[in-house]
């Protein structure tokens, strides 16, 4: 049954990349410019960005850009399935995959370090905003995780510059490979992640603590330690799992603006580069890793809420 469940989930993603792909195509193909036309306008700084003819063509020879398109995107299906995404316009001498190998635990490790910081941060605001309900804390409480979850990223990364780094000169405001360069671009991700858990483990605790099982274990005469941390706070903690693994996901492919704010060598910041410069291999390629990277991150999550409760288990295995 469960074996069952995971292979149709699986076939779901499949379908769902070959989607994204295709959306992906189209919208690369209908966007206006070139990378040979972009590049001489930003890199050589001229306004003329005619390419002779004997250029382009050999250029669009050497990426296959010279045939029909469903036969470009049926190349790139073939190549993507065995993540083979070939070389991206802007570093020919290296392969899109490389470069996803190479920058993408730089972004990994900065969405691991921030949900780490929003897991310390926000299971003790709504632990405490959960017992102190209705008062002045829980209300102050409340108003950090709306004022997280609904400034963007880029947002709050700025205003942290602004304050920390150019005011009280506490950290350095651009660079990367130092401690110190760390601070800056993980309180920037993890401002949003602390917003939700603390909202979620306010719901979720207060949800919990009335519940019939732990009214009767204070009536029997349970102490806090006993109801609270062995039942209550276990039991409440189980729904985060829904919370944090979606948010890793986003977290790792939602870095970009604060890549390059900071000037991180994410894959994000590549991401952004491909973007501007009409790379569209590497916007092709990088797209389909991320799409991939969250659709199995909920994928796991499913399964692992799975193991920890029973009841969603036999209920999602039915569905299946």
């Amino acid at each position: 049954m469960v074996l069952k469940y995971i292979v149709k989930r699986v076939a779901f993603i499949i379908v769902a990349l070959f989607f994204v792909s295709l959306i992906t195509f189209i919208l690369v193909k209908s966007a206006p410019g070139s990378y040979i036309e972009t590049e001489r306008l930003l890199s050589q700084n001229i306004t003329d960005i005619t390419v002779p003819p004997e250029v382009k063509a050999a250029w669009e020879k050497a990426y296959q850009l010279d045939k029909p398109e469903w036969q470009q995107f049926l190349i790139f299906l073939s190549n993507a399935a065995r993540f083979e995404f070939g070389p991206s316009f802007q570093y020919p001498s290296t392969t899109i995959e490389k470069i996803i190998m190479r920058t993408f635990p730089i972004s990994f490790r900065l969405a691991v370090m921030a949900i780490g910081l929003a897991l310390v941060i926000g299971i003790p605001l709504g632990i405490i905003a959960a017992f102190k309900r209705n008062t002045v804390i829980d209300r102050i409480a409340t108003l950090v995780s709306m004022i997280g979850t609904s400034l963007p990223n880029y947002v709050i990364a700025v205003f942290l510059i602004y304050i920390l780094a150019l005011k009280l000169h506490l950290v350095p405001s651009i660079g990367w490979g130092e401690p110190k360069n760390y601070v800056l671009p993980v309180l920037s991700l993890a401002i949003a992640p602390i917003g939700s858990i603390t909202r979620y483990m306010r719901a979720s605790l207060i949800e919990t603590l009335n519940k019939e099982y732990i009214r009767v274990a204070w009536a029997k005469g349970g102490g806090f330690r006993q109801v609270v941390l062995k039942h209550a706070l276990r039991n409440s903690l189980i729904p985060l799992i829904t919370v944090v693994g979606p948010q890793l996901a986003y977290l790792t492919v939602g870095t970009v603006f604060v890549e390059n704010l900071f000037n991180i060598p994410g894959l994000g910041k590549f991401y952004a580069s491909a973007a501007i410069y009409r790379d569209y291999p590497m916007v092709m390629g990088t797209t389909v890793f991320f799409a991939t990277i969250v659709m199995f991150t909920n994928l796991i999550v499913d399964i692992i809420y799975g193991i920890l409760d029973p009841r969603i288990r036999k209920h999602s295995m039915l569905e299946g």
